[in-house]
C-alpha cells in the first residue's frame, strides 16, 4: 500500500485526506440521520395524549423541543397555536428551517469531495504525462524504467480519484434522498397537528387515539356541568 502511495506522489496525500473526511461525513450523517432519532414515529400521539390529560406545560415543550427534530418542530407549533392557524404555521416553518439546515450539515462537503477526487487524479494522470513526455526528451524513449514510472503516477492517482469519488457521490444522493424522505414525513405530522388543533380534522383521522367516536379533538374538551345532587 505505502508502494502505490508513494507512487502516486504528492497528489496522494489530498486524496487520502479526502477520503478521511467522506468516510467520516457518511458515518455521522448515517448515525444522524435515523429515522427513529429525526421523525418518532409515536411522538404526535404522545403530544396528542399530552393535551388530552392536561399535562402540556412548559416543561413538556422543553423536553419536547429536546426530544428530537420532529419534537422541536411540533414543539414551536404548539407554543404559539393560541396565536392563530397562520402564526402557528409560520413558525413551524421557521423551525422546520433550522431542522432541515441542521439535517443537510456536511452534505455539501460530501458533494464537493466526490467532484474533487476525479479532478485531482486527472492532474495526477496530467503531471505522469508531463514526467513521461520530459523523460523522452532528454532519454529517449528506450529507458522503459522512467517511462513505466511516470504512467504509473498517472494510473495510480487517477485510479485513486475514481474509487474515492464512486462512493461519495453515491452516498451523497442517498442521504440527500434519506433527509428529502425524513423533511416530507415530519412535514405530514406537523400538517396533522395544525389541523387537528385548530379543529380541521378529526383526531381518528389524523392516526392519533382518540375516544372512539371519532369527534375528538386535540384540543381538550370543556369540563361538563355539575349535577344537581352535587
Amino acid at each position: 500500500m505505502w508502494e502505490l502511495i508513494s507512487a502516486g506522489g504528492w497528489l496522494m496525500l489530498p486524496i487520502i485526506l479526502s477520503s478521511v473526511i467522506a468516510l467520516a461525513i457518511i458515518i455521522e450523517r448515517l448515525w444522524t440521520l435515523r429515522s427513529r432519532r429525526i421523525a418518532p414515529p409515536n411522538l404526535l400521539g404522545q403530544v396528542w395524549r399530552w393535551i388530552k390529560d392536561g399535562q402540556l406545560d412548559a416543561m413538556k415543550l422543553k423536553t419536547l423541543r429536546a426530544d428530537s427534530p420532529l419534537g422541536e418542530i411540533l414543539a414551536a407549533g404548539l407554543a404559539n397555536s393560541r396565536h392563530g392557524r397562520e402564526v402557528m404555521k409560520e413558525c413551524i416553518q421557521e423551525a422546520a428551517s433550522k431542522v432541515i439546515h441542521d439535517m443537510e450539515r456536511y452534505l455539501s462537503t460530501l458533494g464537493t469531495v466526490a467532484a474533487i477526487t476525479p479532478l485531482l487524479g486527472l492532474l495526477g494522470t496530467v503531471i505522469g504525462m508531463i514526467d513521461v513526455f520530459s523523460a523522452i526528451m532528454i532519454e529517449g524513449s528506450g529507458n522503459t524504467a522512467v517511462l513505466a514510472g511516470g504512467i504509473s503516477k498517472a494510473l495510480i492517482t487517477t485510479a485513486a480519484g475514481l474509487t474515492i469519488a464512486i462512493p461519495a457521490l453515491a452516498f451523497h444522493r442517498f442521504l440527500v434522498r434519506r433527509v428529502d424522505e425524513l423533511v416530507i414525513a415530519m412535514e405530514q405530522e406537523a400538517t396533522k397537528l395544525v389541523e387537528v388543533v385548530h379543529g380541521q380534522r378529526d383526531v381518528e383521522g389524523s392516526g392519533l387515539s382518540g375516544n372512539g367516536n371519532g369527534k375528538s379533538r386535540l384540543k381538550p374538551a370543556a369540563p361538563a356541568p355539575a349535577g344537581k345532587g352535587a
